[in-house]
């Protein structure tokens, strides 16, 4: 038996559009599982390779979840939930999150938005004793100077997964998560395009390089499969090592 074969398994991954959801869903998709993606664009159409985008033989649906009632109204597209990846997330440059409308946007999709879905999907993962991930970063166990918000939203999401991971285990519901390292995406591109920041960064990793969405799924992956079957309410660092120093 491959513990890394999800055929007959249905997995949604909010955040799953571009970025590293967009390589988490594709991954689950290349080892047979059924997957449903959320976004914020009006279609999969509106998704290129330039965004990070790969949206190929995955079910895509409108719903942006800094809205919350669009959490509340949308309609699954599929009859049962095995795995749920909560991969949604936002940053705000220039200060903007010392300010009460750049805190409030940040931590609604960063930390709000991941328990308005948990929630609204409990039911299906318990029916399923199913998995659910939830994407936080290293800035969890660090400081970030300019992004408060983005910092205590990531801690947020860190403490949820343990929360929830202790209260849902009765459920058999397995919650556990993913703390990124630095890697590139459009919402690291403050850093990625800047070449001296980018070089100051790769420079902080012992592994002297960024990760790839397709590493931070195979987090995603083992958290999954059976091979973790006994881990429970963990926040997995995939960082190349950069928390280290």
């Amino acid at each position: 038996m491959n513990d890394m074969d999800f055929t007959d398994k249905t997995a949604l991954i909010v955040g799953g559009s571009s970025g590293i959801g967009n390589g988490v869903a594709q991954n689950f998709r290349a080892r047979g599982a059924d997957v449903h993606v959320w976004g914020t664009r009006k279609s999969a159409s509106d998704y290129s390779a330039a965004d990070g985008s790969d949206l190929e033989g995955l079910t895509y649906s409108c719903v942006d979840v800094s809205k919350f009632d669009q959490i509340d109204a949308a309609k699954p597209t599929f009859e049962s939930l095995d795995i749920l990846v909560l991969c949604q997330g936002l940053v705000r440059y220039g200060k903007a999150e010392f300010e009460r409308a750049g805190w409030d946007e940040v931590m609604n999709v960063n930390l709000n938005s991941v328990m308005d879905c948990s929630r609204k999907f409990h039911p299906m993962l318990k029916e399923s004793a199913g998995s659910l991930i939830i994407m936080s970063s290293v800035v969890a166990f660090r400081s970030s100077m300019g992004n408060p918000a983005y910092v205590a939203s990531k801690a947020g999401a860190a403490a949820l997964t343990a929360t929830l991971g202790e209260a849902w285990a009765r459920d058999g519901i397995r919650v556990n998560g993913i703390a990124p390292g630095y890697v590139e995406t459009k919402l690291t591109a403050v850093t990625s395009e800047n070449e001296k920041r980018h070089d100051m960064m790769v420079k902080s990793i012992p592994l002297r390089r960024s990760g790839t969405p397709s590493e931070i799924a195979g987090a995603a992956l083992f958290l999954a499969s059976p091979l973790a079957s006994y881990v429970v309410g963990q926040t997995l660092v995939v960082d190349g090592g950069m928390i280290l120093s």
